[in-house]
């Protein structure tokens, strides 16, 4: 007697297990379901452009003031023969 009621509660619970795991990837593989799963992978994939476009501006910065350190006209300094920087963009 203590088998059979033993069997009829495990079959009861893998009965249920089984009809939660149907339901869920039903649910998954609807176009809701598929909707959200695109949707959440779009917000990860903004959020890592995000981080790139940050870095990318933040290097571009660092390489600005290493490049301005490096050749910006210094007071007191005479210019080097080919120093002419009226063709160069921005010299206006």
């Amino acid at each position: 007697m203590i088998g059979r009621l033993f069997y009829l509660a495990a079959g009861a619970a893998l009965g249920g297990y089984a009809v939660h795991r149907v339901n869920r990837a039903r649910r998954a593989l609807s176009p809701g379901g598929i909707a959200e799963r695109v949707e959440g992978q779009v917000t990860e994939y903004r959020g890592a452009l995000r981080e790139l476009n940050e870095d990318l501006v933040q290097a571009v910065r660092e390489q600005e003031e290493e490049l301005l350190r490096r050749y910006a006209p210094r007071k007191g300094r005479r210019p080097l023969p080919g120093d002419d920087r009226r063709g160069l963009p921005g010299s206006g």
